[in-house]
């Protein structure tokens, strides 16, 4: 599979704080990744740093050959990365179709369009002209992954997208992340929920303190390993 994204011993920090330290990964064309890692591990940071909303300290993030590590953020969204942030920062006092419409403005040329995005996620169908505000969590999760694949992107980077819904909504939600995996869609995702990663994921990677610190295909890894990666258990194992 060639690789669309490659993650070159990428550092970043938050002032003098490292969050993200000699990360090195690699994305291929049309895989979906998870990222997973308890809070603090450095996950959103990586993220925002191949969206360009961060900036490295130091390393490399090469997408479709092309480095892009120095671009900022608008520039990327023209070369088809899109972010879908934690939290969805939509534009509250407009509908759901103007939300879309507004990311349609820096759009790429692609299939994606209103109604492809309605087809979908059908929940937003009767809802396209109710303003965003009046929305329950989920279908302001599901605009705001629409709003990123209004873009039409090559890369589709989703931050916590089942962060403070109820179980019955994320099925929903993943269910659609699903649907855009199999047609294609390059995804990388962020997730607490391990279950969730490894029921769409491909690969895995677990961050710990901001390394990498557990990478493979989920059939290669036990449950066991993941969770010891995610708590660092093998870590103060050694230093007991």
């Amino acid at each position: 599979m060639n690789a669309l994204l490659t993650v070159e011993r990428l550092d970043v920090r938050h002032g003098l704080l490292p969050a993200v330290r000699e990360v090195s990964l690699e994305i291929g064309d049309g895989e979906t990744f998870a990222l997973v890692g308890a809070n603090g591990a450095g996950k959103t940071t990586l993220l925002r740093a191949i969206a360009g909303a961060h900036p490295p300290t130091a390393g490399r993030i090469v997408f479709g050959g092309k480095d892009v590590t120095r671009l900022p953020a608008h520039r990327r969204v023209k070369l088809g990365i899109a972010l879908v942030p934690e939290g969805r920062r939509l534009f509250p006092n407009l509908t759901v179709e103007e939300n879309l419409r507004v990311a349609g403005a820096a759009r790429r040329t692609g299939a994606w369009t209103v109604d492809a995005v309605l087809d979908v996620f059908p929940l937003l169908q009767p809802l396209r002209r109710r303003p965003a505000r009046t929305l329950s969590g989920g279908e302001q999760q599901a605009t705001a992954i629409g709003r990123a694949l209004m873009t039409n992107p090559r890369l589709l980077l989703l931050d916590e997208v089942s962060l403070g819904l109820a179980p019955v909504v994320v099925d929903g939600v993943y269910r659609a992340v699903s649907t855009l995996a199999e047609s294609g869609t390059t995804i990388v995702l962020v997730e607490q929920d391990v279950s969730r990663a490894l029921g769409v994921a491909n690969r895995l990677a677990c961050m710990l303190e901001g390394r990498v610190v557990l990478e493979g295909a989920p059939r290669e890894l036990t449950r066991e390993q993941v969770a010891e990666a995610y708590f660092g258990l093998r870590r103060r194992g050694a230093t007991a």
